[in-house]
């Protein structure tokens, strides 16, 4: 057990002060914990944020949510309007986990989990992510459950949250306050390709907090679907994940939203393959056509080039069940 001091603020102000080099803030704990027992983080403190005033769920007055950094995946996935107006997120949200898990895992935690690549969490192995220039043994390895978008030479890994999938396809916002004040970071640029720094997983400066989720106001709720495939049904990460929403017009698509999870280093979505939908009839030849442009450039690696298809084919039935209003 590696030695580390412990702090619990009353305030986000107080907790932002207490923030030293090498230090973590701490709420649910359902990845940290897992990364300190395998020695793959060494926090020299631990910032309890659980009593800080982040729990709640508001309307904004534009007609969307404002969802608390600790607001918990269970609360979440449950809330009336969630359900009601963005079933798109409560889909991914129940879609992963377990529900011992999602009942202590946050909102604003979900958006910082780290991969689950094998030689990431073996600490006896090389890994850019976790020793950058140590090297990425996944490239020639065991890498079924890698990147096939948007990898690069020194990180092959995916990012493993389901919720964030469908925060990407929803436009949402995110609010951090930090040493230098606040600011809001559009949710496709909250995470990083790995690039030549893998270690990075978010454009988080030190000492930032998440505070809130921002969802606007949409109208994708009659038509959106998350789509998860996986190696068993339950408490398994995805292979392949597609959220796709979409906002009708007869039998016409007015707007398309599709983001995709598993198959890159952050939650994957292009402009260009939705506006591929916009004014298609809503069929199989517009559904593949876009699978297409989302897809264009992946590549796969030894273990791992099933997923070019499997996520075609993914993209074609999330997008069927979305037009029909039949969400997974």
């Amino acid at each position: 057990m590696n030695p580390f001091s412990y702090a619990r603020p009353r305030g986000i102000d107080e907790a932002i002060g207490l923030f030293r080099p090498n230090s973590r803030y701490i709420a649910g704990g359902t990845n940290l914990l897992d990364l300190m027992k395998e020695n793959v983080t060494r926090p020299e403190q631990l910032i309890d944020i659980t009593r800080l005033p982040l729990s709640d769920i508001e309307e904004t007055p534009d007609g969307g949510l404002r969802i608390g950094a600790l607001v918990s995946n269970s609360d979440l996935a449950w809330h009336p309007l969630v359900q009601q107006r963005y079933p798109l997120l409560s889909q991914a949200i129940l879609a992963g986990a377990s529900p011992q898990l999602r009942n202590m895992a946050s909102t604003g935690g979900n958006l910082l989990q780290r991969t689950r690549c094998y030689y990431f969490y073996d600490s006896t192995t090389p890994c850019n992510k976790r020793e950058p220039g140590s090297g990425c043994p996944a490239r020639d390895g065991l890498n079924r459950i890698h990147a096939i978008l948007g990898h690069s030479d020194a990180c092959i890994a995916v990012h493993p949250s389901d919720m964030c999938v469908a925060l990407a396809a929803l436009e949402a916002v995110v609010h951090v306050q930090g040493p230098q004040g606040e600011r809001r970071i559009d949710f496709a640029d909250f995470h990083r390709l790995p690039g030549d720094t893998p270690e990075r997983d978010n454009t988080l400066s030190d000492g930032e907090l998440i505070t809130a989720v921002e969802l606007p106001a949409q109208n994708f709720s009659a038509h959106s679907s998350y789509l998860k495939l996986r190696d068993r049904a339950s408490y398994a990460f995805a292979l392949v994940s597609v959220a796709a929403a979409l906002e009708m017009a007869g039998d016409r698509i007015a707007n398309a939203r599709i983001a995709m999870g598993g198959v890159a280093h952050k939650p994957w979505r292009t402009r260009e393959a939705e506006a591929v939908l916009v004014g298609k009839t809503a069929d199989e030849a517009a559904f593949t056509a876009a699978a297409d442009s989302l897809l264009h450039g992946a590549s796969g690696f030894e273990h791992n080039a099933f997923k070019i298809e499997l996520g075609r084919r993914a993209i074609v039935r999330a997008l069927t069940d979305a037009a029909k209003g039949a969400a997974q």
